[in-house]
């Protein structure tokens, strides 16, 4: 049987760029600690004064990984490397620091410009904090240490669990289920893992219908979608049943949080509501379209119907998905055009994914940077020597896979993978693995490789290939010619010899599927080496 590799899914020249950018940024060492600062990369600006903090530009920046992991389900240990280093600085002072710092009622009320007092009920305007400031301390909960094990801050935890199932996801083990510390208040550490987490995070909402609060005291659908969608991961992964709190939520959201009209759409969507003051906080007119929007990429995998009723009554009242209407962003933030476009690509609406991709290829500044433009990012003429994280990456989240890729993560999570043969060993970032499918019903290895550094284009490299069910007798081509450039490195593996190029390899494995990891030992003697001298077509 013929595969042709040219119709299988492969990383195209941007998200490479991306991922080479997002790479650098979480394995360069810097110090998220109460006595140090993270690197200026980190995206603490966007969106203020809600999202503008860089643990934001952490799980957002993981929002790619499991969708890449898709397109290269046979490579993952870039992945899991990048999803490491998020999770870990998760774990930081910095990571936490709206928490530990923004302590009581903001002393600067009565002082905040127009744009956040527009985010405030107008009768408690000039004596109420703004999105943003937690206000950990405040009645009744008090003072609470801990940023996980309190009252408040959803999102810190919410997000926290679903970056998390990120890692799980592309690595495949389970290290985050081991006891970690976590940095509080005054530096103090407490002690948390995954499973706690979310055992915390079920008790906690099972008991608020509502929702659970982020500031002290405001109710964010966005962080509780977001929470949700932490859960359902979860439980896929883990065979849990804790998602029922979410689907509960979600009944609580039609009926309190939503407005809509005789034909059905939504009219008006509670942007955070206050259970203390039992104010439901929406922006008005059109512009309410941007409360119902920012939490579509989180309910549509969640709850397909509401998803679909959120985000087409969302595009509908802002006119975007209408051809004959000029598409007019009614704030300036780019980060609600983002998630439509997230969105649209996911659903399948390829008419305004088409509207709403030319305005961001015209006014995102998208392009290549850094030494011999090996990475890739959207500037957003901010003049700045980075992309911003958080905006980039759900910019680089329209652009992946299929639509429906993003919901059938966490759907139809592929863990299928973990016993299939897997490239492992690659030198990333001097080479990188645009292809690495197993085509199980010709039981056929893709690989392909390319220079991740230009810089390093020609120089001497290996990979190795796990999980094989036959070494004696496997076949390898390279760019359609013969390959003896290998060694069997054990039962199970070999070791390929190559050079940091554009090439592609067919390694026929005979692995045909789940059944077949019952693997035969091989006749090959381990350390068996064919000479590189030999290799043809220029592969080693």
């Amino acid at each position: 049987m013929v595969t042709d590799p040219d119709t299988l899914p492969r990383l195209d020249d941007r998200a490479r760029g991306w991922l080479r950018f997002i790479w650098e940024k979480a394995t360069t060492p810097d110090d998220w600690s109460s006595a140090g600062e993270p690197n200026p990369w980190w995206d603490s600006t966007s969106t203020p004064p809600m999202c503008s903090l860089g643990r934001f530009d952490l799980h957002e920046t993981g929002y790619v990984l499991p969708v890449m992991c898709d397109l290269t389900p046979a490579w993952r240990e870039g992945y899991a490397r990048i999803a490491d280093e998020l999770v870990g600085r998760y774990t930081t002072f910095w990571a936490a620091v709206d928490w530990l710092t923004t302590i009581g009622p903001d002393p600067n009320q009565e002082n905040y410009p127009p744009l956040w007092q527009a985010y405030l009920p107008e009768f408690l305007r000039g004596s109420y904090d703004v999105p943003g400031w937690t206000a950990n301390g405040v009645a009744p909960w008090g003072l609470q240490p801990d940023p996980i094990g309190a009252d408040g801050n959803n999102f810190f935890r919410g997000f926290f669990n679903l970056l998390i199932g990120f890692y799980d996801y592309v690595a495949g083990d389970d290290k985050w289920a081991s006891p970690f510390k976590v940095t509080g208040y005054q530096d103090r550490l407490f002690d948390w893992d995954r499973h706690r987490i979310v055992n915390f995070m079920v008790d906690q909402w099972a008991e608020r219908p509502a929702g659970v609060h982020c500031e002290n005291t405001k109710v964010w659908p966005f962080c509780v979608s977001g929470a949700g969608l932490g859960l359902q991961l979860y439980d896929k992964l883990h065979g849990k049943d804790t998602h029922y709190v979410f689907g509960r939520w979600a009944q609580y959201c039609r009926e309190n949080y939503l407005k809509t009209n005789r034909r059905g759409e939504i009219t008006q969507f509670t942007f955070y509501y206050d259970p203390l003051e039992k104010a439901h906080f929406r922006l008005r007119d059109e512009v309410s379209a941007y409360a119902s929007l920012a939490i579509t990429p989180y309910v549509v995998p969640q709850d397909r119907e509401l998803g679909e009723l959120l985000y087409t009554s969302s595009v509908r009242r802002l006119g975007w998905d209408d051809p004959r209407k000029p598409l007019l962003q009614l704030h300036p933030d780019p980060r609600f055009l983002l998630v439509a476009l997230v969105v649209a690509r996911e659903l399948g609406d390829h008419e305004t994914e088409a509207r709403l991709r030319a305005v961001a290829e015209r006014d995102f500044e998208p392009r290549f940077f850094g030494p011999d433009a090996d990475m890739f990012g959207w500037f957003f003429g901010n003049g700045e020597p980075w992309p911003r994280g958080q905006l980039a990456s759900l910019m680089m989240l329209s652009e992946l896979g299929e639509p429906g890729a993003w919901g059938r993560v966490f759907n139809e999570p592929n863990v299928a993978k973990f016993s299939q043969p897997t490239v492992t060993g690659v030198d990333y970032p001097r080479l990188g693995i645009a292809q690495a499918w197993n085509a199980l019903d010709a039981g056929v290895l893709w690989v392909e490789t390319y220079a991740g550094t230009t810089a390093a284009r020609g120089a001497a490299t290996a990979f190795s290939v796990t999980q094989l069910p036959h070494v004696a007798d496997l076949e390898i081509s390279c760019d359609g010619a013969e390959f003896p450039g290998w060694r069997a490195s054990g039962p199970d593996s070999i070791e390929i010899t190559t050079t940091v190029d554009a090439h592609r390899f067919r390694i026929l494995t005979r692995f045909h599927g789940s059944d077949a990891a019952t693997r035969a030992v091989t006749t090959t003697t381990p350390g068996t080496v064919y000479s590189p001298s030999a290799c043809g077509g220029g592969c080693c």
